[in-house]
């Protein structure tokens, strides 16, 4: 299974809630803060929704 950094880029400030929470599911508390994840279809969905938010790398 491949896996994924992401790293957040952009301030969660002024977002709705619910992205602020995805966030967090995520495990990304700061900013500029990297995490990896496996790039299962759950994971996929959650970075989808804060794409605006994020930058996703995949790793080999």
């Amino acid at each position: 299974m491949s896996k994924i950094k992401v790293k957040q880029v952009r301030s969660q400030i002024n977002c709705p809630l619910p992205q602020k929470r995805t966030l967090e599911a995520l495990g990304l508390r700061k900013l500029g803060q990297v995490v990896e994840h496996d790039a299962t279809g759950a994971i996929l969905g959650m970075v989808n929704k804060v794409q605006h938010l994020v930058s996703v790398e995949e790793i080999k």
